[in-house]
């Protein structure tokens, strides 16, 4: 397992890991290169829609995968597509099944350990192939390399939570900044919770759902019914990353930094020594799909710059 230096400087004023987590979140907006959508009816009788940059042929594609509750119009998608486009690469950000903005058709719309569309996708991407990960796109994927060895040249993970359980209990904590992470993630969780149950009302119980008041409980009510898990703690431990990473045998870059709340550092578990196919940048500082850099007048966004630059060092 080659460990790569901890080279990220945090922008002045923003060593904090909440700092940078929300900070990125609220002034990354970079301007988004032109995007055809594309939609692809699964095998499963629904859809998934993803946004296609296209640039040079025969120039790497790559696929985007986002976080929860996010889409590819989240802005270190958009940060990425920007990068990419200057290079003359193309690619496909992926939408997660009921996240762009039209509710999918099936029970099951996505989860941490939902490798159904990466598989799908990965299939009828153009070569070279590779994939960027965010936050839950990042267990996606690594669940995908590590299960399904999906084919895939090269791969980064951003912020990846190893273990679910660890990262459910960070969003549902009663202090520190917990109740500012579940006020992001829970409402829209439980209004599209809601929606799904009342129209598969033998499968979920939308009145259960409507009083659910954290992560957890959404998971046990919603999740775990869903795809077909026994409970939340069910799904938690059969869809964490971290005990995959033994089995991921394409060259793959894990960003991940200590002060991150939500998926700490301290989650990786020490087997990833083990695997030469895993790179590991682990920084101090960064946060949450954070790492901003520069300063505040002038941010800068390094894991995506640090993320795409490895793979052009792969793509050679």
């Amino acid at each position: 397992m080659p460990m790569l230096p901890d080279d990220f400087q945090p922008a002045f004023g923003l060593s904090n890991g909440h700092a940078q987590t929300f900070f990125a979140a609220l002034r990354r907006r970079p301007e988004r290169p032109p995007l055809t959508r594309r939609r692809f009816d699964t095998p499963d009788g629904d859809f998934v829609d993803v946004d296609v940059l296209e640039s040079q042929p025969g120039r790497p594609t790559v696929l985007l995968l986002h976080g929860l509750e996010g889409s590819s119009a989240a802005g270190y998608v958009s940060e990425v597509l920007r990068l990419l486009s200057a290079r003359r690469w193309n690619a496909w950000a992926l939408n997660f099944r009921g996240c762009s903005g039209e509710p999918n058709r099936a029970l099951a719309a996505y989860c941490s350990g939902d490798t159904r569309d990466l598989s799908f996708l990965v299939e009828r991407l153009p070569s070279p192939r590779f994939a960027i990960g965010f936050s839950l796109g990042a267990s996606v994927l690594l669940n995908g390399l590590a299960r399904l060895a999906v084919p895939l040249d090269a791969a980064v993970a951003v912020s990846p939570p190893f273990e679910l359980a660890l990262s459910a209990r960070a969003i549902d904590a009663r202090g520190d900044f917990g109740p500012v992470y579940l006020r992001h993630f829970l409402p829209s969780l439980k209004r599209k919770g809601v929606a799904v149950a009342r129209r598969f009302p033998k499968a979920l119980d939308a009145a259960a759902i409507e009083r659910v008041r954290t992560i957890r409980d959404f998971d046990h009510h919603l999740t775990a019914p869903a795809f077909g898990y026994a409970s939340a703690e069910d799904y938690y431990a059969q869809c964490s990353s971290g005990p995959q990473l033994g089995r991921v045998r394409a060259p793959t870059l894990l960003i991940t930094a200590e002060d991150d709340a939500i998926a700490p550092a301290r989650a990786l578990p020490p087997s990833v020594a083990d695997n030469p196919a895993l790179h590991v940048l682990r920084t101090r500082h960064g946060g949450h799909v954070g790492f901003v850099s520069g300063s505040v007048a002038r941010p800068g966004w390094w894991a995506e710059q640090r993320a795409v630059d490895w793979l052009a060092a792969r793509a050679g």
